[in-house]
């Protein structure tokens, strides 16, 4: 069984990934400031002899960071940490900025030290508003690199540029993931994200607002799927490539409040309110080069959006 580092651990797909991985019999030491997340994430994980946490700002000198989490040889080291959320774009955005520069130079620093292998967690949010669909990762994308979804979107692209000259200089043992839009247990419901936003407005039975006429389109890939899809990328995926990972299955952001309404249960109704205008229309990904590593989406939308409220209801 290996040592491994999760940055951004306590977060939604973090804990999720802790999870798996400490069931799988590893040693897992997660570090994260809570900047976006929870304590309450990790509780249940404090009491598994293999599991250690650290509550560090991965952006403060790197001697700090090495003499917290101790000398020994890590041999993976998952990159997950980052603010997000749209309401944090002014509030954060420093944050954001720093975590995906410095954050990120400390982190592969540490990777070249232990000779470890890195996964970076990207983001979709790398192709901007794009004008080719299914997005493929030679997609340079289409991205105001001053608008108010900046700090977030070249960010993650500074992180891609920072990986792949470790890779080039020091061989390091990197590989990114371009994440789409994902959700299940741990997500919490005060998050600004469509589908914890649709569920909380449906368990309390007031409208689900959606922006605009609701045309826009999203994939959802159901948490489990994608943990499996990281570790996949990290066992069988190549040194310095970029791999998306989500699910391929649009729907109209209005047939989503019609599924959760259905998928609770509630007396809820549906109002439109104004869409930002720096909102995207089309978020589709091309899975061609995950699949080929053997990855496949297991669970359908329906489904995971019941196991994702039978979780909220039973962790209350």
């Amino acid at each position: 069984m290996s040592r491994i580092l999760i940055t951004g651990g306590a977060g939604f797909i973090g804990v999720n990934l802790c999870k798996k991985l400490l069931r799988q019999g590893h040693e897992v030491i997660a570090v994260d400031n809570f900047i976006t997340s929870t304590d309450n994430n990790i509780k249940l994980l404090l009491s598994n002899s293999k599991f250690r946490f650290i509550k560090q700002d991965i952006t403060k000198p790197i001697s700090n960071f090495i003499r917290r989490i101790g000398g020994s040889n890590f041999k993976y080291i998952y990159h997950l940490a980052c603010p997000t959320g749209v309401p944090n774009l002014i509030k954060l955005a420093k944050e954001m900025l720093l975590t995906c520069s410095l954050g990120t130079r400390n982190v592969l620093e540490l990777a070249r030290i232990h000779s470890a292998k890195v996964l970076f967690t990207s983001s979709s949010e790398v192709y901007g508003d794009p004008q080719a669909s299914p997005q493929t990762e030679d997609y340079t994308g289409n991205v105001d690199p001053v608008g108010i979804r900046s700090p977030y979107e070249e960010g993650k692209r500074f992180s891609e540029s920072l990986i792949q000259v470790y890779v080039r200089k020091y061989n390091l043992k990197a590989k990114i993931v371009r994440v789409f839009n994902t959700y299940g247990s741990y997500v919490a419901l005060n998050d600004s994200r469509v589908v914890p936003r649709f569920l909380r407005q449906a368990l309390g039975n007031k409208p689900l607002t959606v922006e605009g006429k609701g045309l826009q389109t999203r994939t959802f890939c159901y948490v489990d799927d994608l943990v499996d899809g990281l570790l996949l990328v990290m066992k069988k995926g190549k040194k310095g490539e970029v791999y998306n990972l989500g699910s391929d299955k649009e729907i109209r952001i209005i047939d989503l409040a019609k599924l959760i309404i259905k998928v609770t249960r509630s007396k809820s109704g549906i109002v439109f309110v104004e869409r930002p205008a720096h909102d995207h229309k089309r978020r589709f990904p091309s899975l061609e080069k995950v699949e080929k590593l053997g990855w496949r989406q297991k669970t359908a939308l329906e489904k995971g959006l019941q196991k994702t409220l039978r979780w909220h209801i039973t962790s209350k």
